[in-house]
């Protein structure tokens, strides 16, 4: 037991048995390796930071689409390493944002746009609202796109390829650009996951034609709601923020509307949150990358449990979630009593991994029965295999890993006994 843990431990008054690998399950009545009432990080982070920010905007007048919205605009384009940043309501209408400005509408012949099948719902829905077709693609040991799946899935009506940074691993951007170049196709990226992280040094949305981010409650920069397209590109640029600002252009007269737009801008209250939170992130990011090299070289080697595949061109990852897989045959026991396991020892464990490939989804097999799929990884992933930590627990110390790489490592030694508990909570 760490001396954090002793003293954390005395603090609460808590009796705690010397607790290790071999003892007895939490799940099955032993002791936990680490008792609940022991702190993990909390998420959001704020203080003092963020109360000046707000306090100045409140008293200041102004809390509609100004000074601090154009302020935060400037810093996080600079931060992305993008020459221009445009804000909006939330990242799903970045996404459809994007599909507008890129041309993909309503009518016969549908433009298609590659997305990977295993992402959340609104890399695909922003496609199909605007009126195009997603085409599922697989993904590959990243979690991202594979390429040579999506070399398969081109054809006459193919417009675009919209890679997901999943949980900020930056997609083979070398790979997908080089594909669009070859098929005179244009690469948008969701990169809802990915506030920092760089390929090659360089900042995701800036990667391509342009990037979507999300700032909702649970992303590493929040808040609460938000999001942004990041670009290099002045008329794109232009051209979505004229859709976010109800269809307005620069240099022309208020109630001048040359674009079909819409309403999506942000208030300034969520630009000075923004704007405290962005100072934040730099080290939060540093502090995430590090406890994740801790995880990998505890965790890595073990049977049965495989890391999301880095790639040494992603010079910055995010964490937004830091993901293995459990191979129930090789682990020994399933995913969901994995989870369980490890929730008895005291580890918050996410339950919420995504359950179904996107095309699985009730709306796209009623706005696409014809489609086919050939997804196995994602399929594996979404039924049997994928799990995550959730980025806050990557903000706390050294001795906090070590104690998940503990837990870990006593589901594993005691994993056979476990599938009873697929019974006692519901097998997937």
């Amino acid at each position: 037991m760490s001396l954090r843990q002793r003293t954390l431990r005395k603090f609460y008054g808590l009796r705690a048995p010397q607790t290790g690998v071999h003892d007895e399950p939490a799940a099955l009545g032993g002791p936990a390796l680490r008792d609940k009432r022991i702190p993990w990080p909390k998420w959001p982070v704020h203080g003092t930071k963020e109360r000046i920010e707000l306090m100045r905007t409140l008293e200041g007048g102004n809390w509609w689409y100004g000074a601090r919205v154009a302020k935060f605009e400037e810093r996080y384009a600079e931060f992305q390493g993008g020459k221009y940043c445009v804000t909006c309501s939330t990242g799903t209408i970045a996404l459809e944002v994007m599909m507008q400005v890129l041309g993909v509408r309503h009518g016969p012949n549908p433009a298609e746009v590659i997305v990977p099948a295993f992402t959340f719902i609104a890399t695909a829905s922003a496609v199909a609202r605007m009126g195009g077709k997603p085409v599922f693609v697989d993904v590959d040991d990243s979690w991202c796109l594979d390429p040579e799946r999506v070399k398969e899935a081109i054809n006459e009506h193919t417009k675009a390829i919209l890679p997901v940074h999943f949980a900020g691993r930056v997609a083979d951007m070398d790979q997908l650009n080089q594909i669009a170049r070859e098929h005179d196709l244009t690469v948008m990226e969701d990169a809802c996951h990915s506030w920092g992280s760089q390929w090659k040094g360089k900042g995701t949305g800036a990667l391509s034609t342009g990037g979507a981010f999300s700032f909702q409650m649970f992303k590493n920069l929040t808040a609460a709601e938000g999001g942004a397209i990041v670009t290099d590109d002045e008329g794109f640029a232009d051209a979505c923020r004229s859709i976010v600002n109800c269809g307005r252009t620069k240099d022309a007269p208020w109630y001048h509307h040359p674009e079909l737009g819409s309403n999506a801008r942000l208030t300034e209250m969520q630009g000075a949150l923004l704007l405290a939170q962005l100072e934040r992130l730099p080290a939060q990011t540093a502090r995430r990358e590090e406890n994740a090299r801790i995880l990998d070289q505890g965790l890595s080697g073990i049977e049965g449990l495989t890391l999301q595949a880095g790639d040494p061109r992603v010079t910055r990852h995010s964490h937004h979630l830091y993901c293995f897989k459990i191979d129930e045959a090789a682990f020994g026991c399933s995913r969901l009593a994995f989870i369980k396991a490890c929730q008895a020892e005291g580890l918050p464990i996410s339950e919420m991994y995504y359950p179904e490939p996107v095309y699985n989804q009730p709306i796209f097999k009623q706005l696409q029965p014809e489609q086919p799929h050939a997804c196995p990884v994602s399929e594996d992933l979404a039924w049997r295999s994928a799990a995550w930590l959730n980025h806050w627990l990557l903000l706390g110390t050294s001795e906090d890993m070590q104690d998940i790489i503990q837990i870990v490592r006593k589901v594993k030694h005691h994993a056979p006994k476990l599938a009873s508990l697929d019974c006692k909570a519901g097998r997937e």
